[in-house]
């Protein structure tokens, strides 16, 4: 139940939902999506994006704040999102779909090939790592599966 609890809130702070008091601020966001270009690669203040695909692939990224978000395609697709001093990190091949997420300072990487699902969220200082030969986990706000394989790891 904590689990389910710690990342159903990982997961809104993600998406984007954060209830907090007043004076809460927020920087501007940067996206970058390929195609239509080939390689995208955005700044605005410090938050910064990249996004290549090749072939029939899709890859998007997106940061705030100081994050940094690189996302890389060749078929599948690949999907970043960092905040705060955060780096997401996600490459697909094949048909493979990736999702990595970071918030303020988490470290997170995923990597799907030949039809694969991987997701790897990581929180304040954490590390997440989800591929095809495994999942890792270190820190509190960790997430990581394959959706394929049934490899799951969480630390809260």
């Amino acid at each position: 139940m904590r689990a389910g609890a710690s990342m159903a809130v990982g997961a809104a702070i993600v998406g984007g939902v954060v209830v907090a008091g007043s004076g809460v601020a927020s920087a501007a966001q940067v996206n970058c999506v390929s195609p239509p270009s080939a390689n995208d690669i955005r700044v605005i203040g410090d938050a910064s994006c990249g996004a290549t695909a090749t072939g029939t692939g899709i890859a998007n990224s997106g940061a705030t704040d100081s994050g940094t978000a690189v996302s890389v395609s060749d078929g599948g697709s690949a999907t970043t999102f960092a905040t705060g001093f955060g780096v997401a990190l996600a490459g697909s091949k094949g048909a493979g779909q990736s999702y990595a997420y970071s918030i303020g300072g988490g470290i997170s990487r995923a990597h799907a090939e030949n039809g694969q699902t991987t997701v790897a969220l990581a929180g304040w200082g954490s590390g997440a790592t989800a591929q095809a030969d495994g999942v890792n986990c270190v820190g509190p706000l960790s997430f990581a599966i394959n959706l394929n394989t049934g490899a799951a790891c969480a630390m809260r």
